[in-house]
């Protein structure tokens, strides 16, 4: 939950952000929701800013109090008026994908219409279905849940979205990708042709069509580092696979170790869940296709960015 907090000068937020902790401890009932949703829609927006990230009231008030004392907190995020950064893109992984994206956008925006159309053309020497009729859900088009349809689909999404933000004169002053999504980022950049990228998301896809059924994905609301030692008793089948955030982590490997941990984590009353996915991505078993991609894909080479 997103708590807003704003004043028009620093000791104006710190006190704003004391008072709301202050009506937090005052008030056990309120919802953190409530009082994100109060904050966002009925206080002005003045130049200091802070964003308190709270999965819960212990989160929420901890932020606050981080805010108020002016320390540094995992889930505080800080803006001042002075602090007037340039504009960067990020282009998430596999997941980040939903029934029906895109599908608002075909039809109201001309400029994100046509990068996908040319995102289509692009796809098409590589695939053998239609990325309009996937985005639009037409019956008997290949479902998102297919590995090799949603990695370029998601590909596809990202890079036409960027060229909308271009459209709008918004231009990044750098770029970042994560797992697949560096793919988009690369072609955003210029770093990659639209062509090359294409072949890249559609060709990566395929390749992952091999791991299935060996492996899977955990999502783990725990440090990096305690969910290693977590690890310890499945050392050499399960792995850190990704760093989302100071208390969000991802675990890849093994089918059957993956599970043993699954019950684990819920015996200790750690809310780990299970990322839909049959493979492990980020993990040693992407490397029994390491030749064959680096065959397919022998005769690109990146540009330099522009």
């Amino acid at each position: 939950v997103p708590l807003l907090v704003s004043g028009r000068t620093e000791p104006a937020l710190r006190a704003q952000a004391g008072r709301l902790a202050g009506l937090l401890r005052a008030e056990p009932d309120l919802p953190p929701a409530d009082l994100g949703y109060s904050l966002l829609r009925t206080r002005t927006a003045f130049d200091h800013t802070a964003v308190v990230l709270a999965g819960d009231r212990a989160e929420a008030l901890s932020g606050l109090t981080a805010l108020a004392d002016g320390t540094p907190a995992p889930h505080l995020v800080r803006a001042g008026a002075s602090e007037r950064g340039a504009t960067a893109f990020v282009f998430p992984g596999q997941g980040s994908q939903w029934t029906g994206m895109a599908r608002e956008l075909l039809d109201t925006s001309p400029a994100f219409a046509a990068r996908v159309r040319a995102c289509e053309d692009a796809l098409a020497p590589h695939t053998d279905w239609s990325l309009t009729e996937v985005l639009r859900g037409v019956p008997g088009a290949p479902p998102l849940s297919r590995v090799d349809v949603v990695q370029p689909a998601l590909f596809a999404v990202m890079v036409s979205l960027a060229g909308l933000w271009h459209s709008l004169g918004i231009r990044p002053a750098a770029v970042v990708g994560h797992s697949q999504g560096e793919i988009a980022a690369a072609c955003a950049a210029g770093a990659l042709s639209l062509a090359d990228a294409a072949k890249v998301a559609a060709l990566r896809g395929k390749a992952l069509v091999e791991l299935a059924g060996s492996g899977g994905m955990a999502s783990v609301p725990l440090p990096a580092g305690q969910v290693t030692e977590l690890l310890t008793p499945w050392h050499g089948r399960l792995g850190v696979a990704a760093v989302n955030g100071p208390s969000g982590t991802v675990v890849s490997g093994d089918r059957d170790a993956l599970a043993e941990f699954l019950t684990r984590c819920a015996a200790d009353h750690i809310a780990a869940r299970e990322i839909p996915v049959d493979y492990a991505s980020h993990s040693p078993h992407v490397e029994t296709v390491r030749e064959r991609l680096l065959g397919e894909l022998a005769d690109i080479a990146p540009r330099t960015p522009t």
